[in-house]
């Protein structure tokens, strides 16, 4: 039987294999940067580093409040230095933790997708260096610089496979597995850079918040990883704690 005709004007897409997409992806890496718009060159870093039209420099001291669940939703936040806790409530008041974040994070861009209200909270775990970017503002610079553009979006990609990531640990890896993670994922082992000796003081309950598991077990392990050299409590009024590579034996060991 023969195929419809096409109609006058159209043009026939041939459909793509898995090979053809790959060769595609390819060809793109190789293909040379587009120049500047307006011949200028455009600095991301630059751009989340400084004030401007839209963007404001803010400090917030350990333990304060950078953004509230229900508040309204009308900027995005970039985390220049520090670590930066989310924490959702429920309506019957019950606190979880839903993540930590580290310097070069962005969060509360939720109002980029039609929130007009806060989800959840977040809160200094150290002294935090942060530009808040309006809405408006940020809107504005994504759709016209291409790399802060393929910033934004890499760095949303790369959170979303973090959230597969830890929905994968939940459902397939015991307790001890999940909180050896959770500790090296804080100490920014596997990230580029070098990992960092000591995390901030972090309590036990918020550490079970993020496991999902009871405060006790993670006492249990804690104790055990210590024994054994995985981890050390540091001195000094922070109380940090540190974080040895050979923690990864928890995680790698089947």
């Amino acid at each position: 039987m023969a195929s419809p005709r096409e109609p006058k004007g159209s043009t026939k897409i041939a459909r793509q294999t898995p090979t053809d997409r790959i060769s595609q992806r390819t060809r793109n890496s190789t293909r040379p940067p587009l120049a500047p718009k307006n011949g200028r060159e455009f600095d991301a870093q630059t751009f989340l580093a400084t004030i401007g039209e839209g963007r404001e420099a803010m400090f917030f001291p350990k333990k304060q409040t950078i953004l509230a669940q229900g508040d309204p939703a009308d900027a995005v936040f970039y985390l220049q230095t520090g670590k930066v806790r989310l924490t959702v409530v429920s309506k019957d008041g019950k606190e979880a933790t839903i993540g930590i974040l580290s310097d070069g994070s962005f969060f509360g861009e939720g109002s980029l997708a039609g929130q007009t209200v806060r989800m959840g909270t977040a809160t200094a775990m150290t002294d935090c260096a942060v530009l808040r970017i309006e809405k408006k503002a940020m809107v504005d610079t994504l759709h016209r610089e291409n790399t802060i553009s393929d910033l934004f979006v890499a760095y949303l990609l790369t959170r979303n496979i973090r959230y597969e990531e830890d929905l994968v640990d939940q459902l397939f890896n015991s307790s001890e597995k999940r909180l050896a993670r959770v500790l090296l994922m804080l100490a920014h082992f596997g990230k580029e850079g070098i990992p960092e000796s000591v995390i901030p003081k972090i309590s036990q309950e918020t550490l079970a918040e993020m496991v999902g598991t009871t405060r006790s077990r993670v006492s249990f392990f804690m104790n055990r990883f210590r024994k054994l050299g995985f981890v050390d409590y540091a001195g000094g009024p922070e109380g940090g704690l540190q974080v040895h590579s050979s923690l990864l034996n928890v995680v790698l060991h089947d």
